[in-house]
């Protein structure tokens, strides 16, 4: 078993901002809302010099009403279910203002069932004279530890009481994982991409849009052809609504969560219904995924349903490369995330994508495209100057970055930088990932950098 720690426990008892005190960072969204955690949100943690993961779960308030039909409720109260199943040990939360509640009762009847030792933290004692509150809390048969998440009291008497629990560290390091983030519009399908990719309900799935809230990392490994591991963290992000529709103060930190998920990502998958095709949403998405020189892939999700229209996937493609032209030559698929069409593929093509941010450049055939890209094509004067190239190397990857020294890096225009830049990604084989070139005086002068 691993070294997992589950919070569970009804909704507005402080899970979230627990989670948050045990991460040392705010990563889940944190509201008075009932109901603003649905998935499984997990984060690596170090509490008393040990290491482990810390799982926070939605409320579990809605486990009766997930008999009335209510999808997102039973998802929800599923995902609860799987996390204290892969959980060492798991933290009850309550809330000490408010007393012990039956569904408190009832989620302890739930980790007995389940065989899981567990602590009962006692949320809400603000101030040390509340902890004699806590006797109440003994009924539900677990240790209890007052704690404040909001006021950091009590957290490592509780991670004090918790790691015993857990299996011994191996001591053995995780494998770096490349980020890859699907963005998009509502209900596109990244959720169902994740969980078709994972091999699980990793993820909550609704026809409900804004379902998924929060930044849900899933660790994920690709096993080449050639059997070597490739691994990843798959990041569900919230669906990016056009700004005037965000109204609620959930829905606005949550866009904030997607875009900075493009920022933190090494690749963005773009994903979009195949039945809409692209709006400015999609611009306005992929124009941050330029703007962050993020590596990018699109896929182009439900093509089982528009397949029955007779659109031919080229011409669909056709289209969208010319309302989407500034992401130039990133690879799109046409895949089905509910039938599993192209997923497979879809991945191969993001590894593909993933090794091409690592390109070595060697000097020798960097500089001779380089020049030969002069020699065809003479940039113009400026103020009776033309721009002269003396030598080029690659001064880093991920995203590959090109430094070229010339004479006066002011002499360099978009024209001809995009002309050279498009040289050295047909010649490099670039398809998907962004390449930055940088100018710099052999003399000393300021350099420049294209943009």
């Amino acid at each position: 078993m691993q070294r997992i720690v589950a919070i569970v426990g009804r909704p507005n008892v402080g899970k979230s901002a627990l989670f948050n005190r045990l991460v040392r960072r705010r990563l889940a969204i944190v509201h008075a809302e009932e109901g603003v955690t649905r998935d499984r949100l997990a984060a690596p943690a170090d509490w008393l010099g040990q290491r482990f993961e810390v799982v926070d779960t939605g409320g579990l308030a809605l486990m009766d009403r997930a008999k009335t039909g209510d999808d997102i409720a039973r998802a929800t109260t599923d995902q609860v279910k799987v996390a204290i199943e892969d959980a060492a040990a798991v933290i009850l939360v309550t809330d000490l203002k408010a007393g012990l509640q039956p569904l408190d009762i009832e989620v302890a009847r739930l980790l007995r069932k389940a065989g899981r030792p567990a602590v009962v933290a006692a949320n809400k004692a603000d101030l040390p004279e509340w902890d004699e509150r806590t006797g109440e809390f003994a009924a539900l048969g677990y240790p209890v530890v007052p704690v404040s998440a909001a006021h950091n009291r009590g957290a490592e008497a509780l991670m004090e009481a918790v790691l015993p629990h857990l299996p011994p560290d191996t001591g053995e390091a995780e494998p770096p994982r490349l980020k890859v983030a699907v963005v998009g519009r509502p209900n596109a399908g990244k959720s169902s991409y994740i969980n078709r990719l994972a091999g699980k309900e990793r993820v909550i799935v609704s026809e409900v849009p804004g379902t998924t809230r929060d930044t849900i990392s899933v660790p994920f490994t690709l096993t080449t052809p050639d059997g070597r591991e490739r691994h990843y963290m798959l990041v569900d992000t919230a669906g990016m609504r056009k700004q005037g529709r965000v109204h609620e103060s959930v829905e606005k930190f949550s866009l904030f969560r997607a875009e900075t998920g493009i920022a933190e990502a090494d690749i963005v998958v773009l994903m979009l219904d195949a039945e809409e095709g692209p709006s400015t949403q999609e611009k306005k998405v992929a124009a941050l995924i330029r703007k962050h020189r993020k590596a990018c892939v699109v896929l182009v999700n439900k093509w089982d349903l528009a397949r029955g229209t007779g659109v031919k996937a080229s011409d669909y493609e056709e289209q969208m490369r010319r309302e989407l032209f500034f992401l130039g030559d990133i690879p799109i698929l046409f895949v089905s995330a509910l039938s599993g069409h192209q997923i497979r593929r879809s991945f191969e093509v993001i590894a593909t994508v993933a090794e091409r941010l690592e390109t070595a450049m060697p000097t020798g055939v960097l500089n001779r495209v380089i020049r030969d890209a002069f020699e065809r094509s003479q940039p113009p004067f400026a103020r009776g100057r033309q721009l002269k190239f003396y030598y080029a190397a690659q001064t880093g990857t991920n995203p590959p970055r090109v430094t070229l020294f010339v004479n006066n890096p002011k002499l360099s225009n978009p024209s001809h930088q995009a002309y050279l830049e498009a040289r050295l990604r047909e010649a490099f084989d670039l398809a998907g990932v962004p390449l930055v070139l940088r100018y710099r005086s052999s003399h000393g002068e300021p350099k420049a950098e294209a943009r």
